[in-house]
C-alpha cells in the first residue's frame, strides 16, 4: 500500500492573498504480475530488450512462477473489484460518512456530510495498490489525474481508516495524486506520467499487476529469442552481479530514506536491473535525530545498522533470508527463518541458546507499530542481539567521513559513498525538501547551500527554482524572479516555479502574466487548490466574475471540500456577488 507521498502537499503562504509552493526536486523507487493489458515496449539502457511480461517467463520457468504468484509482490496492485472487503463508516473529526461498494464489476467510493449539501458525490474506483499483507489504498481518476483515496484498508488491524496522516482532517482529502514514485513499486508496466503534470496518466495506468519478473530480471524479450541460452547478459541473476549492483535490485523499492533525490537529467523509472540505482536516484537518511521509532519501509537502513550485516559485509543481502520467490506459509515462517540464522550461527550455537524458544524472529526481530503508516506493524531489521535496545540512525562509520557540519543532524548519503557526499547540488536539494516540514536546521542548510549549488550548475532547473524560492524568502525579490524565469526557460514544465512566478508577478502588480502562469499550471496540476483559488481571487478582484467562478468550480471538482473555495462560491452566487475580505494570512474572509 502506499505509505507516504513522494511529494508532499506543502505550501506557504505569504501576506497578500498569493500563496507560494515550495519547489523541490524528489521521487523514488520503481516497480513490475497478471496481465491487464498490452505488454509494455520500454528498453533497458543496459540491455536494449523490451518487456514481455510474467507469461512469457512462466512457460520455462513454471514451478518458480507458481511459487512467486502466493508472495505478496505478485499480488502488490490490480484491478479494484478484486478481493474488495467492502466498508461503512463514519469519520469523526469530519463527520463524513463513506462506503466503498462493488456495483456489478464497478467499484464505488461515495462520500456524505449529513446537512452538506456540497458533500454528498461518489467516485469510481479503478485500482488497488498494496497486496493486502499490510492493507490497500485505491485509486480513482478525475479527466485521467489518478488519486489515492482518502480511506485505506489496514490489513493488520483490520480495519478501514483514513489515509496517513489524514486521521484528524476536517475536510475530505480527495486531492491526494498518484504519484509515480508510489506507483512503480507497485506495479509493472506502469505509464509514466504525461509531460509537464505529476499525476496524469494514459490508461491503462499500468499493464501488468503487481511487482513481475522483469522487475528483478530485467527485459526478457532477448532471453526468449537466445535459444541456446549462451549469452550470459540475456538476463539478469541479481545474485551474480557485483554487490552494490545487487543490492540496487532490491533497493530500488525497498530503500526508504528520509529523502529522495532524483539525479540531473534522469528518473527513478528509468532504473533496470543490472545498473546502479545511485546512477538514477539518491536517498539521503538523517542521523541522530533522537527517534527511537521504526518506519514502515526502511529495511535497507535498518539491516545496515545489524552486526550480522556489519560483520559480513556484502556477503550478506536480502536474498540471504528472503527468497524472492517464495513467502513461506504462516506455520513455517519461525522454522523457515531459524534455518537462514542457523546457516551462520550454526546448530552447535541453536543448542545452547534458548533452544526452548524456535522462532528467533520474536527476540531478535520483533515487530512494533509504524511510525509512518497508522495501523502497521514493521519488523525491526537491525536484528537487535537484545530486543530492548534503542535504535540510532546509522551511528556507523559513514557519519565519520559526511561533509555535512557536526549539528544537531546529519544528512549522510545511502549507501555511503565519497562522490554523494561531496555532491553540492542532491545535497542542497535533500536539506530543501526537509525543510518543508518546518524544520529550522534543514531550512538554514538549504538556505547555504543552494546557492553554492546554483555556482556550481547554473543552468540545472531544480536547483534555480529552489535558490528563487530561498531568494524570495529573504526579500530578494528581483533575484528571485530571474532565477525562475532561467529554472522556466529551461523548463517549461515546472509547475512549484510556474505558480510562484506567478506570485511574484501578480504582487509587482503584472496581472496577466501571473494569470497566464498559473493557468498553465493549474491545467497540469489541478490538485493544487492554491493555485486555482490564487487564480480565482485575482478574477473576482479585477471583476472578471464569470471568470472567477469557473477557476473556483474546477478547484471544487478535485477538492469538493474544501472550505474556502465553497466560501468564495457562495459569496460568488450572492446578489450582489463579492469576493470578501482578504485577512492578513491571505485567505478569504467571508
Amino acid at each position: 500500500m502506499l505509505g507516504k507521498l513522494t511529494k508532499a502537499d506543502h505550501v506557504t503562504r505569504f501576506p497578500f492573498v498569493y500563496v507560494v509552493a515550495l519547489a523541490y526536486s524528489i521521487l523514488i523507487a520503481v516497480g513490475s504480475a497478471q496481465t491487464v493489458g498490452s505488454p509494455p515496449t520500454l528498453k533497458s539502457t543496459a540491455q536494449q530488450a523490451a518487456y514481455v511480461g510474467n507469461q512469457a517467463c512462466a512457460r520455462c520457468h513454471a514451478s518458480i512462477y507458481n511459487s512467486y504468484m502466493s508472495t505478496p509482490m505478485a499480488h502488490a496492485s490490480g484491478p479494484a473489484i478484486e478481493n474488495l472487503q467492502p466498508t461503512d463508516f463514519v469519520h469523526a473529526n469530519s463527520g463524513v460518512h463513506y462506503r466503498i461498494y462493488a456495483e456489478g464489476e464497478k467499484v464505488w467510493l461515495s462520500f456524505q456530510r449529513p446537512g452538506d449539501a456540497s458533500v454528498n458525490d461518489k467516485r469510481q474506483l479503478l485500482y488497488f495498490i498494496g497486496s493486502g499483507h499490510r492493507g490497500r489504498t485505491y485509486l480513482f481518476a478525475v479527466d485521467d489525474f489518478f488519486f489515492e483515496s482518502p480511506v485505506n484498508w489496514y490489513a493488520g488491524r483490520k480495519v478501514w481508516d483514513m489515509a496517513p496522516a489524514y486521521g484528524n482532517a476536517r475536510e475530505i482529502p480527495l486531492n491526494l495524486p498518484a504519484y509515480a514514485s508510489c506507483l512503480q513499486c507497485h506495479t509493472s508496466g506502469m505509464q509514466p506520467p504525461i509531460k509537464g503534470t505529476e499525476n496524469k496518466y494514459s490508461t491503462p495506468l499500468f499493464t501488468q499487476s503487481g511487482v513481475g519478473c522483469e522487475r528483478c530480471h530485467g527485459p526478457g524479450s532477448t532471453h526468449i529469442t537466445d535459444t541456446a541460452r549462451t549469452k550470459t547478459e540475456s538476463i539478469v541473476n541479481p545474485l551474480k552481479l557485483p554487490p552494490d549492483r545487487r543490492d540496487s535490485v532490491c533497493m530500488q523499492c525497498h530503500l526508504e530514506g528520509n529523502v529522495a533525490i532524483e539525479r540531473a537529467g534522469h528518473h527513478a523509472r528509468e532504473f533496470r536491473p543490472g545498473d546502479l540505482l545511485d546512477d538514477f536516484v539518491r536517498h539521503y537518511v538523517l542521523t541522530a535525530d533522537g527517534s527511537s521509532a521504526l518506519g514502515a519501509n526502511g529495511q535497507f537502513e535498518a539491516l545496515a545498522q545489524s552486526v550480522c550485516k556489519k560483520k559480513s559485509g556484502d556477503a550478506m543481502s536480502c536474498m540471504s533470508c528472503h527468497d524472492p520467490h517464495f513467502s513461506p506459509p504462516a506455520e513455517q515462517r519461525a522454522s523457515y527463518y531459524r534455518g537462514k540464522c542457523l546457516a551462520c550461527h550454526g546448530a552447535a550455537f541453536a543448542a545452547k541458546h534458548h533452544p526452548d524458544r524456535p522462532d528467533c524472529t520474536a527476540c531478535h526481530m520483533p515487530s512494533s507499530l509504524s511510525v509512518d503508516i497508522s495501523h502497521t506493524e514493521v519488523t525491526d531489521h537491525r536484528i537487535p542481539r537484545r530486543p530492548e535496545m534503542s535504535p540510532q540512525l546509522l551511528q556507523d562509520s559513514s557519519a565519520e567521513h559526511s561533509a555535512t557540519p557536526n549539528l544537531s543532524s546529519q544528512l549522510i548519503p545511502f549507501p555511503y559513498s565519497k562522490e554523494a557526499d561531496d555532491d553540492v547540488r542532491d545535497r542542497a536539494l535533500a536539506w530543501q525538501s526537509l525543510a518543508e516540514n518546518g524544520s529550522p536546521q534543514a531550512t538554514a542548510q538549504a538556505d547555504r547551500l543552494l546557492p553554492q549549488a546554483a555556482k556550481q550548475f547554473p543552468d540545472d532547473p531544480a536547483i534555480l527554482s529552489g535558490l528563487a524560492y530561498v531568494e524570495l524568502n529573504h526579500g530578494a525579490v528581483d533575484r528571485a524572479r530571474d532565477s525562475y524565469q532561467k529554472a522556466l526557460a529551461l523548463d517549461p514544465t515546472l509547475i512549484d516555479a510556474a505558480a510562484n512566478l506567478g506570485v511574484i508577478e501578480a504582487r509587482s502588480g503584472h496581472l496577466q502574466r501571473a494569470v497566464e502562469l498559473w493557468q498553465s499550471a493549474f491545467e497540469r496540476a489541478p490538485a493544487d487548490s492554491s493555485i486555482g483559488m490564487n487564480l480565482a481571487r485575482t478574477f473576482c478582484e479585477s471583476g472578471k466574475l464569470d471568470e472567477a467562478r469557473a477557476s473556483v468550480l474546477r478547484v471544487l471538482r478535485f477538492n469538493p471540500d474544501l472550505s474556502s473555495a465553497k466560501k468564495l462560491l457562495q459569496r460568488l452566487n450572492a446578489n450582489p456577488p463579492g469576493c470578501g475580505e482578504l485577512n492578513r494570512a491571505g485567505t478569504t474572509d467571508q
